[in-house]
């Protein structure tokens, strides 16, 4: 079978596209520019530069490769950033959680692509009421925070888009926050950076709810999307949702840092903004109960807590060669 997957460079196409080509899938692999050639091809996929906003180039590079499935990962993701220019800096993911949607699901049509899988979101955008964990059947924010409003949009527009397609089977998949290789929470990333500076705190209560997924167990839901599972929208997390409260100080633990400091609402809000105080006090967890019964799907870290030891085990940080940093 043949899969065409876009934005291959990102954090879960690097753990995707060597697991499909072990697993016998024929990959295509779409980056943005040649710099990842040598890597794709070490992977065993073919590598196809192209620029996921310039139509004519995705067109060219679908019917080129003539997959069965395409899977769009692309984003525009290079760090936490500054929380109060949230949409800033989400501005070209939103583009391609739009544009590049409507690029890749024309050239899935024009080439009878059967199935199309697309990354998306699900813990800061479900509405924050309630005190359950949210199911993909309940609602997303009616009133997000002002500077997130872009990025919902773009999110709504993707899962809207790709679950309504014609003749397609289009699934989404809302990822957790991720955590593991080349992310934020890695041992060389910059959440891990802030936590041993001492510089991220809890805001208020830290009653936040956070869901997280590493990103080898996104690859995995992800690949299983490829034979499983109907049209929909999918929560892919581990199984322990966590306030902050709960996961900031183990992380800091974990990481050989001191705990976490705690700073009252009104001073949370002049550093971090109204998204951070929400991400900290107000934000919930989400179920991936749907995903484990429809795609046969069961992440190997059930929960971050077993995924963050992993990760920053001396074998791990050893072997990725980043022991002296930790």
């Amino acid at each position: 079978m043949k899969i065409f997957v876009a934005g291959a460079a990102g954090v879960v196409g690097n753990r995707l596209v060597p697991l499909l080509v072990r697993n016998g899938y024929e990959v295509a692999a779409m980056t943005r520019s040649g710099a990842r050639a040598d890597w794709v091809r070490k992977a065993g996929a073919k590598h196809v530069a192209a620029d996921g906003l310039d139509r004519a180039a995705v067109l060219r590079a679908v019917a080129n490769a003539k997959p069965d499935v395409i899977i769009h990962q692309m984003t525009a993701l290079t760090g936490t950033g500054n929380l109060k220019e949230f949409d800033r800096n989400f501005a070209v993911t939103n583009r391609l959680r739009t544009e590049g949607t409507d690029h890749l699901l024309e050239a899935a049509r024009e080439n009878g692509v059967r199935r199309f899988i697309a990354q998306s979101y699900g813990n800061w955008n479900y509405a924050r009421f309630s005190t359950g964990l949210k199911t993909e059947t309940d609602p997303l924010d009616p009133t997000p925070c002002a500077n997130q409003r872009q990025s919902l949009a773009a999110i709504r527009y993707l899962e809207s888009a790709v679950t309504g397609a014609t003749k397609i089977e289009g699934l989404a998949l809302r990822y957790g926050n991720f955590y593991g290789p080349r992310t934020g929470f890695a041992p060389d990333g910059d959440i891990t950076a802030a936590v041993r500076k001492h510089q991220l705190p809890i805001i208020g209560a830290g009653t936040g709810v956070w869901s997280f997924i590493h990103v080898d167990d996104a690859a995995a839901a992800t690949m299983a999307a490829i034979m499983r599972g109907q049209t929909g929208i999918y929560n892919i997390a581990d199984d322990e949702p966590a306030p902050v409260n709960v996961w900031l100080p183990e992380f800091a633990r974990i990481v050989g840092a001191k705990p976490p400091m705690r700073i009252p609402v009104w001073l949370g809000r002049m550093f971090a903004g109204d998204v951070g105080v929400s991400m900290m006090t107000r934000i919930r967890g989400a179920s991936n109960q749907k995903a484990k019964d429809e795609l046969g799907w069961q992440p190997h870290f059930a929960s971050w807590r077993d995924g963050l030891r992993h990760d920053f085990s001396a074998d791990s940080l050893t072997s990725s060669g980043l022991a002296a940093a930790a």
